[in-house]
This record gives structure tokens, C-alpha cells and sequence, in this order.
């Protein structure tokens, strides 16, 4: 929301009273209290506005500001769960004013004019406080009634990322920004996933810390701030130290909560009974040995809506006139075809589900403020919505859906969450213009601690498409309903490279696009990118997504990226551990890796799949593609090209390639098994070893998360010295972009077409030689 007219004016009927001064300091146990007014020293005045202040710190290096107007609000608001440990501060007073520290993070405050600048290990970050020396954070009065307002200065060359997942230009510097979940898919401003949490490429993160609206100038109000601003009369945002965008998400995850681990099953090839078309159990078997036909690895079958009898939605109760032997299905498809099972859900119960009279009758569905239930006939005739507030009604939903658990259901797709209504009252109060944001994240947490509780730590796995702050807790999440074009394929990947940078690991997407059939060059093409993506299904809306169906060459390249994925697992779930652990995402944009090459910063059609592969998705038909290397020696893991980085490349592939480089001095951990995603990761274990020039380590995970093998190789000279610690059987190293190895000690070599393969002797000893 915009407040003012250039430089010198406000908008019709707009007044602000900025924080100008601060004329009272009390430091109390781990805060500081602020008073503060909107005139200068020598004014001596009675009444309002003020503004009063609190400074904290809920974890180390993060400092939060809450500010107030009026503190009498009896709104009930949801709060984002938090790991909040009140850290403790370390507060100097000084003439002018005084400087609070966390950690790392430092906020130096001046009195008159009042000013709040921040640092991280003495390094300036942001600066509150503009021309006329008055901190910007304000309550404004305006014909649309109150807000809050805080700006941020950005430097000469800063860019902001985030803010969920944005299918506008990755860069957020100029653009209008509201958080607002709704279902728009992927061709708008308009966002599913909307996250009040922006990073910049100085190595500082901002969270306003409410579930409400938060609408966002970056740039576009004032060209060199960032504005965010709320309804009501107070505001609360926190900034995130870390001096790199990766120790910023360390920190932001660890208030916020870290990915849970999918399952090692969930980085397999999803295969789905697509949306709007027609299927019983006739057809979900010729799909499923079509696949088995074909040679193509399956490992998850998807049920979405069809699976419940039409305008039913949600019965929980398989539609008999398409399915009549649902037990003896999944039974087959789980024991004979070796399948992991989703089923799509929502949380809207449509009226003729023989569910709404139940759900209606004992108070689980959202209400109007005269008692009526809500309903609705957009999406299901006459629905209404589960009212995750009530814990009856939570447990009421698990319990539909734990009878689906016990026939053999796996995992769900939490579709929708976006679509709601703010003309209702909950049932513990809260108020509905707060929850709107908030709902999907009851919703989802209802699903995921079912999943958790029915299969354990680490076994649970949703597919969900509306999120907001902590919804990272809960994967994996996919990117909505998009088309099934290039420029789709490309706003996709746009969209997932912001939701990581806002706190997200995993990420998935509608391979070949949803609304509309995509021609087989889109399909050949997007299923190459999908496979590289940590999580892959192919589904649409109106068309089934069998390969097949678009030919013999798109059965080849499906195959294919499927065979990769498979023996890439030892890699990939290691990298997802390490996301677990660390709340780094696996699907990285390049201004995380490499934030000081300056290229990366703008870089939104390629990513880094874990630290050391690079994918660049082919978006034309002929194979053209350019992409950017940094500095170093890169080679193509598919052909073994050798490529010098620190310059832009131009290449043409077939649909069977693209460019998936490895980086330098990068050891990459690959199974023997190209047909499963769940297999035992030390046996057979290759480490293809690129470009050591100086040192590389690897550190490698079993399916269930354990460590099982660290390796680490150091090249002093030309001596190149392999050490081991932990298990495994039969290990192999494969040196890339090596001319050759002489006095061998601890392995056998022979030449191969990629390099040099060295057969490590039993016992993991060391191995070493001189190029």
C-alpha cells in the first residue's frame, strides 16, 4: 500500500506521525523499552500519537522490534509457532543513544533524530530513517483506516529475494507485494504460498511477524527502501543477521522450524490419475503396467479427486461405482508393483458428502457470526470448510483419515487451504481477517502429525500447494496449477527458487504443466527439469501424462532422468539430511552458493541441486540454451564435457541432455540402482570425483538419514589422498577431469569412459597416488 505522492507529499487524506525522537530508555531483563514521539527536542506537547517500542531478541542474531500505537486491541490473533528462546541481549547506553546486540547482530539506535541502523559483525546492513532524518516506523491514520508502517533503506546494488512463492520476476526491487494466500495459479502476482520473510544479497533476512496482510513497497514507493506496512496499531518484524543468504536461513529455520526429512520413497517418480479426467481401477492398472512395460521406474501412484464420487468432496470414501475392490487395489499395487500410495484431500466438505450433515451438526465447520454454517458453491456445491480451531474437530478429520492410513494409504496431497473466507467466526475466536493466512498451516499440521504419529519420525510426507510462515515444517510442497507452456515452465521455476529463499527445503511442480496438453517437446523438456527437481510427478488437469501418449522419444527421456534420479539418491539424500539439519534447501538459486559473483544475483533459470550440481532447464524446442558457469572447472555429468566457469555459456542439446554440471573440487555420491529410490546407498557406491585441485568431502547418508560414510580427498602437489570413516561395500572412486594416476596404493585402477576408476580395497583403507 502506497501512503505518499513523491517525494514531498502524502496521498488525499493520509497523516503520519513517525517515530522523530526518543525521549525515554528503560532496559529491563532481555528488552528494551522505547518511547518514542513525532516531533523534535524543543517541542513540548501533550497528547498523541506516540509510539512505544519493545526490543528483544527470540533467538541469537535476530532482533525484533515491536512497536505500538494502541495496545488496547482485543483481536484474537494466531501466532506463527515459534523455537522462541528470549535470548539474552547485550545493551551499551551511549550519549546519543544506545546499541542492543544478539549474537552477532547489533542494532545501533540514535535518540534525536531518531534513527535504528544494523550490523552484523560490525558490517552495516539496513538502516531505518529517511531525508529528514525521522525513523520511518509510523502509524498512519488514512480513509481506509489505521496502519503501521516501517522502512528499510537498501544499498547501492542490494536486491531482495523471497516473500514465498512469486511467480513475478525473482528479483522483488520495484514490485508491489501483499501477503494474501489465494488461488491464482502461476501466471500472476497473485501467490499461493505467500511468506511475510524477504533475504537480501547483503546477508540480512526481515520477518513481519504477523499472519495478517502485509502489503510490500520494495523500491516501488520510495526507490530505495523497502516498505512493508500492516492494518492496526502495531507492528512487529524482526531482522535476521547471518552475513550470507545460507546463514540467514540457519537462522531464520531455527525460529521458525527446519524441513522435516522426507522419506527416501518421496524422491522418486510420481505418476498421477490427472485431475478432470476419467479413471477407475481398470485404467490406474494400465498406467501402472504401462510404466513397468516401458522399463520406467514408478514409485508413487497419486488418486486425485475422482477417487471420491463427484460433488462429494470430501466423503473419504472411495467411489464404489469406479472402485469395488479397493482393498485387493491397493494391496496389488503396494505388494506386487512395490508402490507408495497418495490420495488427494481438501479440507472444504461439500454438502452432499453424507460428512456435512455430521461435521455441520457437531460445530467442526466454519460458521458465519449469526451461526449459520458457511457455504459456498465455488469449487463444491454448498460447502463448508473444517474448523481446524476446534480440536474436535481436528481429531474428527485425522480419524477420517487415519481409516485411509490403515487401508493402505501413504501419504496425502493437502490440496487447496487458500480460498478463506473472513465473514466467519471461528471457533475459538480468532479473528478471521488473521486467519486467513493462518488456516492453511492448522490444516496441514493436522495432516503431517497424523502421517508422523501412524508412520514415525521421518516417514511423513504431504504434497501441498498453500503455505505460510513454518509450512516448511510440513513437505513437500508443489507449485499449483500451471500451464503447459515454456514461459509456465519458467514461472514455475522462478516461483520455487523464491519459496527456498523464504525458508522452504523441498519443492515439486506439475511436470509438462497442468491446464491444457502440453506438445511432446514441452513434455520431453519439462520432465528433464522435473527429474532434477527434488521431488517429480507428472499430472495434469483434463489429459492423462503417461509418457507414451506423447510419443517413443518421451518414453526414452522419462526413462532416462528417471534412471538418473535413481542412482543420483546417495547424492540427493544426503543433501536433504542436510537441509533437515541446517534449513539450506536442496534446490538452491544461485545467489545462495556463489553470492559474490555478481552474475548470480539476477540468475532465475538455472539452480544448484544440492552444493555441487548445477541444472539449467532447457526451455526451447531447438535445445538452445544459455546459462551461466562461476569461476572454476565445471563438467557435465551426463556427456564429461570440461567447461572453464566465470563466463556465460551457449549450448544446444538433444531432449536427452541438458546442461547438469558438476562443480570443481566436488565429490558426488552415486548408486548402482537405477529402478528404486530406496536401496541400500553404501553398497555398490561409485564417488565420481571432479576437478580436485585442491580439497573436497562428501558426506553420505543411509535411506533412513544416519551417518554412513564421510570421504574426504586432498590434492597436495599433485599427490591426491583419499580418507575414510565409516561404512561401505564395495566402493569405487571414478576420478573426472584427471589425465592420470601413478604409484597406487589402496585401490586397483583401470580406464573407463568417464575417467579413471580406482577399486577400493576391503577395509576402507586409505587411498592414495601422484598425478
Amino acid at each position: 500500500m502506497k501512503f505518499t505522492k513523491g517525494y514531498w507529499l502524502n496521498r488525499p487524506g493520509v497523516e503520519a506521525a513517525d517515530a522523530v525522537q526518543i525521549r525515554e530508555v528503560k532496559i529491563e531483563k532481555n528488552r528494551v523499552y522505547l518511547y518514542s514521539v513525532p516531533y523534535p527536542q524543543d517541542v513540548r506537547a501533550m497528547g498523541g500519537p506516540v509510539l512505544e517500542m519493545f526490543i528483544s531478541s527470540p533467538k541469537a542474531d535476530i532482533i525484533r522490534t515491536q512497536a505500538y500505537h494502541f495496545m488496547g486491541s482485543a483481536k484474537k490473533e494466531p501466532q506463527f509457532e515459534m523455537a522462541v528462546e528470549d535470548y539474552p541481549l547485550d545493551v551499551t547506553e551511549t550519549e546519543d543513544g544506545l546499541s542492543v546486540k544478539s549474537g552477532k547482530t547489533e542494532l545501533r539506535i540514535t535518540k534525536n533524530p531518531c534513527s535504528f541502523s544494523y550490523y552484523y559483525e560490525g558490517k552495516k546492513l539496513t538502516k531505518i530513517g529517511d531525508r529528514f532524518g525521522h525513523a520511518m516506523i509510523s502509524t498512519i491514520s488514512t480513509p481506509e483506516g489505521p496502519f503501521m508502517r516501517c522502512q528499510m533503506d537498501l544499498d547501492l546494488g542490494e536486491k531482495v529475494y523471497g516473500l514465498g512463492e512469486r511467480f513475478t520476476p525473482f528479483v522483488k526491487n520495484g514490485q508491489v507485494v501483499d501477503m494474501w494466500n489465494e488461488d491464482g495459479g502461476t501466471c500472476s502476482e497473485i501467490s499461493y504460498k505467500n511468506i511475510p520473510f524477504y533475504m537480501t544479497n547483503k546477508g540480512y533476512g526481515v520477518l513481519v511477524n504477523t499472519s495478517g496482510k502485509v502489503s510490500y513497497e520494495i523500491c516501488s514507493e520510495v526507490v530505495t527502501r523497502v516498505q512493508f506496512s500492516v492494518p492496526g496499531e502495531k507492528l512487529d518484524f524482526m531482522v535476521v543477521g547471518g552475513g550470507d543468504g545460507k546463514t540467514v536461513l540457519q537462522n531464520y529455520t531455527a525460529l521458525t522450524g527446519r524441513p522435516a526429512l522426507p522419506p527416501a520413497w518421496t524422491f522418486g517418480l510420481w505418476l498421477t490419475t490427472s485431475f478432470t479426467t476419467s479413471y477407475d481401477e481398470k485404467t490406474v492398472t494400465s498406467f501402472v503396467d504401462g510404466m513397468a512395460e516401458r522399463r520406467i521406474p514408478l514409485h508413487v501412484f497419486h488418486f486425485d479427486c475422482y477417487w471420491m464420487k463427484e460433488n462429494e468432496w470430501c466423503n473419504f470414501d472411495w467411489d464404489k461405482a469406479m472402485f469395488d475392490d479397493v482393498p485387493g487395489m491397493l494391496s496389488r499395487m503396494k505388494n506386487d508393483k512395490k508402490l507408495k500410495i497418495c490420495v488427494w484431500i481438501n479440507s472444504y466438505i461439500g454438502q452432499k458428502s453424507p460428512l456435512f450433515k455430521e461435521a455441520a451438526e457437531k460445530g467442526y465447520l466454519l460458521k458465519r457470526p449469526n451461526g449459520d454454517v458457511w457455504q459456498w458453491d465455488l469449487w463444491q456445491a454448498g460447502m463448508g470448510l473444517v474448523d481446524f480451531t476446534n480440536p474436535d474437530a481436528w481429531k474428527w478429520y485425522q480419524d477420517k483419515l487415519r481409516a485411509l492410513l490403515d487401508m493402505g494409504v501413504d501419504c496425502f496431497k493437502t490440496d487447496f487451504g487458500e480460498r478463506i473466507p473472513t465473514d466467519v467466526a471461528y471457533y475459538d475466536g480468532s479473528d478471521p481477517e488473521l486467519m486467513h493466512n493462518y488456516y492453511t498451516y492448522l490444516y496441514n499440521k493436522c495432516v503431517f502429525e497424523l502421517l508422523e504419529e501412524y508412520k514415525g519420525k521421518n516417514q511423513a510426507c504431504l504434497f501441498a500447494r498453500s503455505a505460510t510462515v513454518g509450512g516448511q515444517k510440513f513437505p513437500v510442497h508443489w507449485g499449483g496449477d500451471c500451464s503447459s507452456n515454456y514461459l509456465s515452465m519458467s514461472e514455475s521455476l522462478r516461483a520455487g527458487l523464491s519459496l527456498c529463499l523464504s525458508g522452504f527445503g523441498f519443492w515439486s511442480h506439475d511436470m509438462s504443466g497442468f491446464e491444457g496438453t502440453a506438445p511432446a517437446d514441452v513434455y520431453m523438456r519439462w520432465a528433464a527439469f522435473g527429474l532434477l527437481s527434488t521431488h517429480s510427478r507428472l499430472h495434469g488437469s483434463n489429459s492423462y501424462r503417461v509418457p507414451w501418449l506423447f510419443g517413443d522419444q518421451a518414453v526414452d527421456v522419462v526413462r532416462k532422468f528417471t534412471n538418473l534420479k535413481c542412482t543420483l539418491m546417495p547424492y540427493l539424500f544426503s543433501s536433504a539430511v542436510y537441509t533437515h539439519e541446517t534449513g539450506i534447501p536442496t534446490m538452491r538459486a544461485m545467489v545462495l552458493e556463489f553470492p559474490e559473483d555478481i552474475p548470480c544475483s539476477d540468475l532465475d533459470r538455472q539452480y544448484m541441486l544440492g552444493e555441487s550440481l548445477l541444472v539449467a532447464p532447457v526451455f526451447t524446442e531447438s535445445g538452445d540454451v544459455d546459462y551461466y558457469l562461476p569461476e572454476g572447472t565445471w563438467t557435465n555429468f551426463l556427456s564429461n564435457k570440461v567447461v572453464e566457469g566465470g563466463k556465460w555459456q551457449h549450448e544446444v542439446h538433444d531432449f536427452m541432455s541438458l546442461p547438469l554440471m558438476a562443480r570443481e573440487n566436488s565429490i558426488i555420491a552415486v548408486g548402482a540402482d537405477d529402478q528404486n529410490v530406496e536401496y541400500e546407498f553404501g553398497r555398490d557406491l561409485t564417488l565420481h570425483v571432479f576437478a580436485l585441485k585442491d580439497s573436497a568431502c562428501a558426506d553420505i547418508k543411509d535411506m533412513y538419514g544416519n551417518d554412513m560414510l564421510k570421504v574426504c580427498a586432498e590434492n597436495k602437489g599433485g599427490k591426491v589422498t583419499f580418507r575414510f570413516d565409516g561404512t561401505a561395500e564395495n566402493l569405487s572412486i571414478l576420478l573426472r577431469n584427471v589425465d592420470g594416476v601413478s604409484r597406487l596404493s589402496g585401490a586397483e585402477a583401470e580406464k573407463t569412459e568417464l575417467g579413471t576408476l580406482l577399486k577400493v580395497n576391503a577395509g576402507l583403507e586409505d587411498v592414495s597416488f601422484t598425478l
